[in-house]
């Protein structure tokens, strides 16, 4: 299959080897920020883990089609579709299935490209403004997949102390993709999630992080608040739950953030 595919859709891999950054609450919020202001926005929930699914409210009775099926060449992305209740996003979902798929792949023909032959199809390419992909919390093949498929890498990234050891990792990893198998994936910036101004350790990360990385840094930082951790629960993004929490207003604000960053490439 060609790796040619339109350029009008932007596919953004959301990742982090570490979890319980805000990996999902950054895919699902952003995603919801952009589907509300007119993008037509997809959700690939690439995590066995399935929080992604969970979290736009499309539970687990209702995934019948699902990452793995597509990625595994049963199902394309389009039957795997699901419509959610928030306007403008859809949702691709993912079971503990997917979990098999790493070693299932391994003797497959074009086995990190997987990801990227299935959005190229036109029902997903002419169809969405963004793809956001919910990676695993691992550098693994599915993951892989995800950064080969990817236009760039949202890296949402912990104010805590071992944040930049980590972050080194995944950028040498981004590094390695982009020397092999994607040489025009970029770095879409880092956001900085978890912050707590009461707290010294997150303004020392945060200039650590800025120090290091610069303007890839973005300037919204997401605070910790309590609405963006009981909103999963209802099945819904915490823009829907409280769209007013200190959370929510952050998340629009990233996504406005996001779109300006686009604007010279969209020119």
């Amino acid at each position: 299959m060609t790796d040619v595919r339109p350029s009008d859709v932007r596919i953004i891999a959301v990742a982090n080897q570490k979890g319980g950054v805000g990996k999902t609450t950054t895919a699902i919020n952003l995603g919801t920020a952009l589907a509300a202001v007119g993008r037509k926005v997809l959700i690939l929930d690439l995590d066995p883990q399935g929080n992604a699914s969970t979290g736009v409210g499309v539970d687990r009775a209702s995934r019948e089609i699902t990452s793995y099926d597509a990625l595994m060449g049963e199902a394309t992305l389009a039957e795997a579709l699901v419509e959610t209740a928030i306007p403008n996003l859809s949702l691709v979902p993912s079971t503990v299935d997917l979990s098999g798929a790493e070693l299932e792949l391994v003797d497959q023909d074009r086995r990190a490209h997987r990801l990227k032959d299935a959005l190229a199809a036109p029902e997903i390419a002419r169809v969405f403004d963004y793809v956001l992909i919910d990676c695993p919390p691992s550098l693994n093949l599915l993951t892989l997949n995800a950064m080969v498929a990817a236009d760039s890498v949202l890296v949402p990234l912990q104010c805590e102390f071992f944040a930049l050891e980590g972050l080194s990792l995944l950028l040498r990893t981004i590094e390695q993709v982009r020397g092999s198998l994607n040489p025009g994936l970029q770095i879409q910036g880092v956001v900085l999630t978890m912050y707590d101004n009461r707290n010294n350790l997150s303004d020392q990360v945060a200039a650590d992080v800025r120090g290091f990385l610069g303007s890839k840094v973005y300037n919204t930082v997401i605070p910790r608040n309590v609405r963006i951790s009981e909103a999963p629960s209802h099945g819904q993004p915490a823009l829907v739950y409280d769209h007013r929490c200190a959370g929510s207003q952050a998340y629009i604000r990233l996504a406005s953030e996001l779109l300006r960053r686009e604007e010279p490439r969209a020119a």
